[in-house]
């Protein structure tokens, strides 16, 4: 096996292995949390399915940024199943149900909302594109629904091996994912450097920064549930962006790297965020605590 098919896997090794450790802290209670209220769900389901792909779409007919950027953008936008945001949100100490939950919502619907948005893009834009529902399915269930039912699962029988070993896993998944994306980013650091001041790095700040700012607004009177459908929204399910870049675009090698650069980058624009939010909930359940 190639460097080239085995770095895919790894990646979603990682994210399986990253929710797989999620499951382990997670009831099935916290799993169904937003399809037991409707309203949040369609909150979430407008910051990041509605939103985030318009304004790439915008971006993508309107700008004069090269095609993997472009491409790196719609894939990103039509991905919204943020794998790796509830380990952060969790470790914070915001909302667990509703973090949970909104993983798993975003991930059932993402099997039919997916083809449906590439369809739109291929209308509104007049570019051939395609993204099977079967595929969809398979890549959410393999690196989300089913790691996340499996750690569930091993929670309730075994909950003292899940308590133990949640933060070893999650470790090993963080390493795992670095591990993965560096040969993709040093072997594509001359084209990436090319780049540089074109706008590119401008187009997919404003992408993070539109879905910190959207989801917060969109995200309800809990303040906690602000914060987790911002960073969700800011946030992108990589090996499902990957897939439909190379589905589309097997020639674009460098929309990948661009897909890893934004993840690095919707990090780092997130953080402060985070911190604030961090700072606000521990303000606000100290009272509660003094009650």
């Amino acid at each position: 096996m190639s460097l080239a098919n085995l770095i895919p896997l790894l990646i979603k090794l990682s994210i399986i292995l990253s929710v797989f450790a999620i499951g382990l802290k997670a009831s099935f209670r916290d799993a169904t949390y937003l399809f037991r209220r409707p309203s949040l769900l369609v909150r979430a389901w407008l910051s990041m399915g509605v939103v985030m792909p318009l304004f790439a779409l915008i971006v993508a007919l309107n700008s004069d940024l090269n095609p993997p950027v472009r491409i790196a953008l719609v894939a990103l936008s039509v991905s919204p199943i943020p794998p790796i945001l509830p380990r952060k949100a969790l470790k914070s100490g915001l909302e667990e149900n509703y973090t949970i939950g909104l993983l798993v919502a975003t991930a059932v619907f993402a099997i039919v909302l997916i083809p449906l948005m590439i369809e739109v893009f291929e209308v509104a834009s007049g570019i051939a594109m395609r993204m099977r529902l079967g595929g969809v399915a398979i890549i959410v269930l393999t690196t989300v629904l089913l790691p996340l039912v499996a750690g569930m699962s091993v929670r309730v029988l075994w909950p003292i091996f899940a308590e133990r070993r949640a933060k070893l896993i999650a470790l090993v998944a963080t390493v795992l994912l670095v591990l993965s994306c560096l040969p993709i980013l040093f072997t594509s650091v001359r084209a990436l450097l090319t780049l540089i001041g074109d706008g590119t790095l401008f187009a997919l700040a404003a992408f993070a920064i539109l879905g910190i700012i959207v989801g917060h607004l969109l995200g309800g009177p809990d303040p906690d549930n602000r914060a987790v459908l911002a960073l969700a929204t800011s946030s992108r399910h990589p090996a499902v962006a990957l897939a439909i870049a190379q589905a589309n675009f097997p020639g674009q090698k460098l929309a990948g790297a661009v897909i890893l650069i934004y993840l690095v980058l919707s990090a780092i624009l997130a953080a402060p965020y985070l911190n604030w939010a961090t700072k606000k909930h521990k303000k606000l359940i100290k009272p509660a605590e003094a009650l």
